[in-house]
């Protein structure tokens, strides 16, 4: 079996009418992404897209291109973000519209939910009451919490995989066993309602003709209330100021940090809590994911996380590891954080720095595993 990556995918690149309410007129994650301020000295900041393409993800030549450069590179799949807040407000659906529309984008997709509410806490934008100044109780322009996550009942639960059931049945659509695969990611946002959709979903999966749901969760390793099949996102993980200074940290921290609420690690101790554990991992049925890199300054500022020394040589090293774990596991595919997160600067697409390098590593690595 090859072992097969599956990008996880942000659908924000458009306006929207929620975006233009809370954030601004026009608002994208390219307004944080341009307007990124360096944190110290030798902090690369911004990041800027490969002949400075800003694209807008409502433009079906747009994610076209995308589709293209992905497949190019063997990148198997998309993991398009879903946000899906209740029966009555669910939004940032026009790219996944598109795809399920335009069956010439020959990739293949699935959902990834993130199943929280949202407050005014996304976006380092200047106006728009950034965490910081909620931290301090500044006065506010707008509520705090934008969209509120509310499940409801089997009826509500209906109407959202209904709205699921035409990608679930599309060829292009991610399977395990011939089930559409649906991942929660935060499992810990009311667990026994999430094991009671997730039977509902696959009850009427069947009763539309498919074989069923195949529902994951996320997992860092140690489940708890899990669901059959977990996956394992890895964008960045910390605990407090004592597991950086353990991964010998300090000297960064206190040499290059002026502002001690920005938490800084080591691409080299990030990829360790990724690969150790997935050595040791005796569960067949959770899938693992790699990093391309993170630094969120865009959305956060002064309160940034931010992991250092990340190239694409060593990108290409700790996958090529990664993916053969999973392939000695029998394991399909292995998740990459991320395809386009400009805003926690974890994307593969091309950048004026390094170009199609960090593509390249993802070819690379699938030949020396996969032959």
């Amino acid at each position: 079996m090859e072992t097969k990556i599956i990008a996880n995918y942000l659908p924000q690149y458009h306006q929207m009418p929620e975006n233009d309410k809370w954030w601004g007129e026009g608002f994208t994650d390219w307004i944080g992404v341009k307007n990124a301020k360096p944190q110290f000295e030798g902090h690369e900041q911004p990041r800027v897209p490969a002949n400075e393409y800003y694209y807008s993800l409502d433009k079906v030549e747009d994610i076209a291109r995308q589709v293209e450069l992905a497949k190019e590179y063997g990148v198997y799949g998309f993991g398009i973000y879903h946000y899906w807040f209740s029966s009555n407000q669910h939004f940032m659906e026009t790219p996944a519209n598109i795809y399920l529309e335009h069956k010439e984008l020959d990739i293949h997709f699935m959902f990834i939910w993130d199943n929280t509410s949202w407050i005014r806490s996304w976006s380092a934008v200047k106006g728009n009451n950034w965490a910081p100044d909620i931290d301090a109780n500044k006065q506010q322009t707008g509520p705090s919490i934008l969209a509120e996550l509310i499940y409801g009942d089997e009826k509500d639960w209906k109407i959202h995989f209904d709205w699921l059931l035409p990608f679930f049945k599309d060829d292009r659509y991610i399977k395990i066993d011939g089930k559409p695969v649906f991942s929660f990611m935060r499992m810990n946002a009311d667990p026994e309602i999430i094991h009671k959709m997730s039977n509902y979903w696959d009850k009427l999966a069947k009763e539309a003709g498919l074989p069923g749901v195949c529902c994951m969760s996320k997992s860092h390793f140690k489940v708890k209330n899990g669901l059959e099949y977990q996956f394992c996102y890895e964008p960045y993980q910390y605990n407090n100021t004592y597991e950086l200074m353990r991964h010998g940290l300090e000297e960064v921290i206190s040499r290059k940090t002026k502002n001690p609420r920005i938490r800084v690690r080591s691409y080299e101790s990030a990829w360790k809590d990724i690969l150790v554990p997935a050595k040791r991992c005796k569960n067949p049925k959770l899938f693992y994911s790699g990093i391309v890199g993170f630094d969120d300054t865009p959305r956060r500022g002064k309160k940034a996380r931010i992991i250092t020394g990340q190239t694409p040589e060593k990108f290409e090293k700790y996958l090529t590891e990664l993916l053969s774990i999973s392939k000695k596991q029998n394991k399909e595919y292995v998740f990459v954080t991320a395809w386009n997160e400009w805003g926690e600067g974890a994307y593969l697409e091309p950048d004026t720095k390094n170009g199609t390098k960090y593509l390249e590593a993802i070819r690379n690595a699938l030949k020396k595993v996969n032959g």
